[in-house]
């Protein structure tokens, strides 16, 4: 199964690159049939990069009323809403997108995952994660990477 790996986040705003630091931890470990990429951006602009692909796991930051930074959320597609829905950002969202492209003929994944990582900050101008996100990112990189050998194993 062919599986490409996003790491999604602005590298300049604290936490919010998170998603990219992890997928360049996971890079380390050259898994095999997984190419791993960092971006940033998001939505329609994910086409050409997705195209191709079993399997997409998107790793990305979250920011919730009351979450506790560090907390790994493991969602579907389902779970952001249906196409068009306009309560998520980055212009159009990844269910969106995704539709839109199994309509403009490319070839999906079929099988979409995506880890969602609570951030504390993802507003402030600085490099890099924060000291306790920074922290965190070893055992998160080990807990995707375990999500999705065991999925491998599964299939």
């Amino acid at each position: 199964m062919k599986t490409l790996i996003i790491g999604i986040g602005n590298p300049i705003l604290t936490d919010d690159g998170v998603g990219i630091r992890i997928a360049s931890e996971i890079r380390k470990r050259c898994l095999p049939d997984v190419d791993v990429i960092e971006v940033s951006l998001s939505g329609i602009r994910l086409l050409d990069y997705i195209a191709g692909y079993d399997k997409l796991v998107i790793i990305d930051s979250i920011k919730t009323e009351g979450g506790i930074p560090g907390t790994l959320y493991e969602l579907g597609l389902e779970d952001l809403g249906s196409p068009g829905d306009p309560s998520y950002s980055h212009g159009v969202g990844i269910v969106t997108a995704i539709e839109l492209g199994k309509k403009l003929g490319y070839e999906i994944p079929e099988r979409v995952e995506i880890y969602a990582v609570e951030v504390a900050d993802n507003l402030t101008f600085h490099e890099g994660c924060g000291p306790e996100m920074e922290a965190r990112i070893p055992d998160l990189t080990e807990r995707i990477v375990s999500s999705i050998a065991e999925q491998r194993m599964a299939v």
